[in-house]
């Protein structure tokens, strides 16, 4: 006989069943296991954990990309050892600047790609993705969230080696789906201060319509330091540890943290730096 309050003077159904333990009907779910059910669905309104500008460039044999180490939680340079360069396969590599957390999505849903489109490879000689191919599928996925209001918080530069048309590539791709390719391009601060440089030097060496010869190896990477070195002087979320990808037909290559050499002694001179001059 259930004694339950609300039974009393009322015949039992079986969908008035309690269990014995919990004193909920057994038909109906448990409201205390299900409280998050009717949440409201909620998205990312800003990034928390970021990182700062990227840089790619075209050069001679390929593309070269470069992003620093750190990670900052605001205005704090909380993880200095994170590394924001990804390769994809043997030929595309990513540099991811934004919210890191994003970041790690975006890895765990492109690695999964790769996983599948390589299993599709064995079975009928499936060709690899070519990094343009990974460019659209970016473009558009960076796309459908933005209309869903639920954007993914990067800027990404795919840079990569195409060995059918056996030329480098080069895109960019941002939060709210815009999309285009350069031969030299960069993210947040980098685009107001990096990308000057690198559009000089490139057109000083290859012309403004970039059909003259590009720069070399040595002559990349050269630029790319110089670039980094003056994002370090000026962007306050940087950090003078970084990486250099190189991406040819060869394969990606991603180097070991380095630092640029730095100068200070003229902000003793400036005022609000150093033993004040009256």
């Amino acid at each position: 006989m259930n004694q339950h309050p609300a039974m009393w003077g009322h015949p039992m159904t079986p969908h008035q069943a309690f269990n014995a333990h919990t004193a909920f009907p057994l038909a109906t779910p448990n409201p205390m296991r299900n409280q998050h059910a009717s949440s409201p669905v909620s998205h990312t309104q800003q990034p928390l954990v970021t990182g700062t500008s990227v840089l790619g460039l075209k050069y001679k044999d390929g593309v070269m990309l470069a992003a620093d180490n750190l990670a900052s939680y605001g205005s704090l340079a909380r993880f200095r050892d994170i590394q924001r360069l990804h390769p994809l396969g043997n030929h595309t590599c990513l540099a991811v600047s934004g919210d890191m957390s994003d970041y790690q999505y975006l890895k765990k849903e492109l690695d999964g790609l790769l996983r599948e489109e390589e299993a599709l490879s064995l079975s009928d000689s499936h060709p690899a993705l070519h990094p343009s191919q990974i460019y659209a599928f970016l473009a558009n996925l960076f796309y459908a969230r933005r209309s869903k209001v639920n954007p993914i918080w990067n800027a990404i530069l795919v840079g990569g080696w195409d060995a059918t048309k056996e030329e480098s590539f080069l895109g960019y791709v941002d939060l709210l789906g815009t999309t285009y390719s350069s031969p030299t391009l960069a993210t947040g601060f980098g685009s107001h201060i990096a990308q000057p440089l690198l559009r000089e030097a490139f057109e000083k060496k290859a012309g403004i319509d970039g059909k003259g010869e590009l720069l070399t190896a040595e002559e990349a990477e050269a630029l790319l330091n110089e670039c980094m070195k003056v994002l370090f002087y000026r962007d306050a979320r940087s950090l003078n540890k970084y990486q250099i990808a190189t991406v040819t037909k060869e394969g990606v290559q991603i180097s070991e943290s380095k630092s640029a050499e730095t100068q200070w002694g003229f902000a003793e001179a400036l005022r609000g730096y150093g033993a004040q001059q009256q």
